[in-house]
């Protein structure tokens, strides 16, 4: 049926959607003889159009959410793809366990988070989501049902991880959860005046605390530029505080979407100013924080991406190794100054040796910066592509889980092995997003 919410997070291209329930969409799955006449989806949580199948339907994979087995000893959770990590948190919470890893939503499935390897604060620590994914029993076109695992079917499953749903259709996931003493933090911060400070306290922080993200302030201009704030923290010995706890049903939420972008310039330098004074207070402390305002600031405000207005927003995450950092940094924030566009949230990780669980995973060695554009058409188009030839340039990869515009050719230059990918892709799905990439790239070859 048509349904207005089957949107990706961006909203780019905002237009009613068919979907499937999973039911259906399995029955023509298994008779399909159509080319990419399927994709699944989950919450819509992924920023661009992989998530997106114009030319065929979706599948809403989101109605598959049931929890098959928890072992309170072991912390082995199964669970069907549509779940959402927030039930996956709550269920588990009770008894010690947390996520291993975890992006900056909570409200993202199962399946979603397998199919773009998600990484979190602790990728030095605990690696991607996939890494922690035992089996999963995926369900092609060509072959039917398969229980997958790292010894029988080590290519189709590191495949399936990262795969962008595209591999087949994952039923349901068996994950190692972390067993932590507590689910709230204790927080360390420590400001930093350019990205080269940044640099010499990340590693340090990585090596002392499970989880560390900076923020930074990304209008600041001249000498400031590239200054902000470093959050490294570890999981509290004393157990979680009621007083630190938000229940779901307090959210805030943006109900209508405004006429235009509320999240202008003026708006952004008094909210980077106020958030980076009310960080620096707390420098040169302990302070325990609850996980919900840790791990995911922007889950307290439901549906945040409104404020951009009708024309949407544009995510641009980068990943640049660590030997091209000092340069490449900086010269992403300087283009994104000299845009004129403004970044409402700028955030900015290191990431371990240990890369990507899966074969078209994101995560590398290297410094991920996250930066988030108003879509003000071709103006921001032209900074994007900037973004992305520094990006190159660098040796760096844009990911593709979160972009909505990037070329084949740079598609290609930072995934290399999405030939591999093409020819495990189950015939029956396909998205917009490896249409409009890896399928030229592969008619261009």
């Amino acid at each position: 049926m048509a349904h207005a919410s089957y949107q990706s997070f961006g909203r780019i291209r905002s237009v009613s959607r068919r979907a499937l329930s999973p039911d259906e969409g399995l029955r023509r799955l298994e008779s399909s003889a159509g080319e990419g006449f399927l994709l699944p989806f989950g919450k819509g949580l992924s920023y661009g159009d992989s998530c997106h199948n114009d030319s065929g339907h979706l599948i809403d994979m989101a109605e598959a959410d049931r929890i098959l087995s928890f072992d309170l000893q072991t912390g082995l959770l199964e669970a069907e793809a549509g779940v959402d990590l927030q039930t996956i948190i709550m269920h588990c919470r009770p008894h010690g366990w947390f996520l291993p890893v975890t992006p900056g939503t909570r409200f993202v499935t199962l399946g979603g988070a397998i199919a773009n390897d998600v990484h979190g604060k602790n990728h030095h620590r605990r690696g991607t989501f996939g890494a922690h994914v035992r089996s999963l029993n995926l369900v092609r076109s060509d072959c039917g049902e398969q229980r997958l695992d790292r010894e029988g079917d080590p290519a189709l499953f590191s495949a399936t991880i990262g795969g962008m749903g595209l591999t087949g259709i994952i039923l349901s996931a068996e994950i190692q959860l972390m067993r932590v003493p507590s689910l709230d933090v204790i927080q360390n911060v420590r400001p930093f005046g350019s990205i080269a400070d940044y640099l010499t306290l990340a590693e340090e922080a990585d090596a002392q605390n499970e989880y560390s993200v900076a923020w930074i302030d990304q209008l600041a201009s001249g000498s400031r530029r590239g200054r902000g704030v470093l959050l490294s923290a570890n999981h509290a010995d004393d157990g979680e505080s009621p007083a630190l706890f938000v229940r779901r049903r307090q959210m805030l939420s943006v109900p209508v979407q405004p006429p235009l972008n509320v999240l202008n310039r003026p708006f952004l330098k008094l909210f980077n100013a106020a958030y980076r004074f009310s960080q620096i207070r707390k420098a040169g402390r302990e302070v325990k924080t609850g996980w919900q305002s840790y791990f995911y600031p922007l889950d307290g405000v439901a549906h945040w991406n409104r404020l951009y207005g009708p024309r949407g927003l544009y995510q641009h995450q980068s990943v640049i190794p660590y030997s091209a950092a000092a340069d490449a940094l900086p010269a992403l924030l300087a283009a994104a100054e000299e845009g004129g566009v403004g970044s409402f949230l700028t955030v900015l990780k290191r990431f371990g040796t240990a890369g990507s669980a899966g074969l078209m995973g994101f995560a590398r060695p290297g410094y991920t910066l996250t930066l988030d554009f108003p879509n003000q058409g071709e103006r921001t188009l032209r900074l994007l592509d900037r973004l992305d030839s520094i990006t190159v340039d660098a040796g760096g990869a844009v990911n593709p889980y979160k972009d909505a515009r990037m070329s084949p050719e740079t598609f290609a230059a930072g995934f290399p092995q999405w030939p591999q990918l093409e020819v495990m892709r189950d015939p029956a799905i396909l998205s917009d997003f490896w249409r409009r990439t890896a399928l030229v790239c592969k008619a261009n070859a």
